[in-house]
């Protein structure tokens, strides 16, 4: 009895230490950055980057005044950095440059789209806009780095700022992760804004979050000719629409019901008279699905029903998926035990109540490609406010920023690196050779 009784104790305190360690972190330390990060010379701070960065939107590597801008302030708080890294990426480094290690992230790049919200930031590049979110993504990041280097005695490891070129299709994660920027580091968190989500709530779940996506562009080959005698011409656009109806049976006919997929044709180009048949018919579109069994499942059917369906109409295909430009996405998948550590510190930042577990999105993120090689976790931060008009969805030349969400994002950001490295010191004992000779 008493050997079972020693066991039996030994067992309640290991169990208790464990339950600790998930549920009573120094959860103080949100709070206190939550505070930090709302005081109006902060806030300012925070909202002036973002107006600039706004104001002078750039495409995917081609962040250079991004890049600078987000030196320049690293450089003015002291913060080590390396740069360039994927053309115009920063990493920053925050703390003892001694293992643990966790990064925070944030995209810079814009899209190619004309701004039609009129006020007095507006973008000033014709053609290019700051319509998903990306300045306010930077600012609150640097909103994090300001927080992290006030209270740098909290941080037992070190924090790694990335600063990431190209998220829009451009892969500048995988370049991101080829030139070192999470060397050594234990996970990684993201964030987007969601003009959807009330201000001050947060969203996500473990698992799929987000699809894995690709593109395909197909260029169908016939023999162009009158209108009047068809007879004579080999017609690509017949073949191009049954090329369309029959890529939608890939999704209704083959797919399981329960694995949601996604097959859109958003490009058709031929022709350009109304009596003329074309010699040629360029299709194109995205298809997406939440595991990559399913998406190169999907690729594969894609092409088997391009070229097949052409050659039915006597016509030729070829197919590109463009990977130079649009590298494929794998689905961005939320490691289940940080889901439970997000919803511990988010909870004690903003409020168990306003952290909600949301349904899998078919868009997609290269924040995925980051997931791949060490834990990651995403999540989206809330932006709207009901006493004012409804936000714009993501990519619409009319999409918003609702500047109340900064203070909250930078805070949850260093939140989430400070309570992690405290977790991981307790878990796992790191090795002290491991540093990082910046700082």
């Amino acid at each position: 009895m008493k050997l079972f009784s020693w066991v039996f104790l030994v067992f309640f305190f290991h169990l208790l230490s464990q339950t600790f360690s998930l549920n009573e972190m120094p959860l103080h330390i949100s709070t206190k950055f939550l505070d930090y990060a709302k005081k109006e010379e902060i806030v300012n701070w925070t909202v002036g980057i973002r107006r600039k960065i706004h104001e002078n939107p750039e495409l995917g590597y081609e962040e250079f005044e991004t890049s600078k801008l987000i030196r320049a302030e690293l450089d003015k708080m002291g913060v080590k950095y390396k740069y360039p890294l994927s053309v115009t990426g920063v990493v920053g480094f925050i703390g003892t440059g001694k293992p643990p290690f966790v990064a925070i992230r944030a995209d810079m790049d814009a899209l190619a789209m004309q701004e039609m919200v009129e006020w007095e930031h507006k973008s000033r590049v014709p053609g290019k806009m700051h319509a998903c979110g990306h300045d306010a993504h930077v600012s609150m990041l640097l909103g994090a780095a300001k927080i992290l280097q006030e209270h740098q005695e909290e941080i037992k490891g070190t924090v790694v700022l990335v600063f990431q070129p190209a998220e829009e299709g451009g892969g500048g994660a995988t370049k991101m992760i080829d030139a070192g920027a999470i060397e050594n580091v234990s996970a990684i968190f993201g964030l987007h804004v969601n003009p959807g989500l009330p201000i001050g709530y947060v969203a996500s779940r473990p698992g799929p979050v987000l699809a894995g996506s690709g593109f395909f562009e197909a260029v169908i080959s016939g023999k162009g000719g009158h209108a009047a005698i068809p007879q004579h011409s080999i017609d690509p656009i017949l073949a191009a629409s049954n090329v369309i109806v029959s890529l939608q049976h890939l999704v209704s006919r083959e797919a399981d019901p329960l694995d949601s997929q996604v097959v859109t044709v958003a490009k058709f180009q031929g022709g350009g008279a109304f009596n003329v048949i074309p010699d040629s018919v360029t299709i194109g579109g995205t298809f997406r699905a939440f595991s990559k069994e399913s998406f190169m499942q999907l690729r594969q059917r894609i092409e088997e029903v391009i070229t097949g369906q052409a050659s039915v109409q006597r016509c030729k295909a070829s197919i590109d998926f463009l990977l130079d430009e649009k590298p494929f996405f794998p689905p961005t998948i939320n490691d289940k035990k940080l889901h439970e550590y997000f919803k511990n510190v988010a909870g004690s930042v903003l409020g168990i109540d306003k952290v909600k577990d949301m349904a899998p999105v078919m868009g997609s993120e290269d924040f995925a490609f980051y997931q791949e090689v060490i834990p990651g976790y995403f999540f989206f931060i809330g932006m709207q406010n009901e006493t004012r008009k409804q936000l714009q969805s993501p990519h619409s030349p009319l999409f918003e920023i609702n500047e109340d969400v900064l203070p909250y994002g930078a805070a949850l950001h260093a939140s989430l690196a400070v309570n992690y490295l405290l977790e991981f010191q307790r878990e796992v004992p790191l090795p002290e050779e491991k540093r990082h000779d910046e700082l």
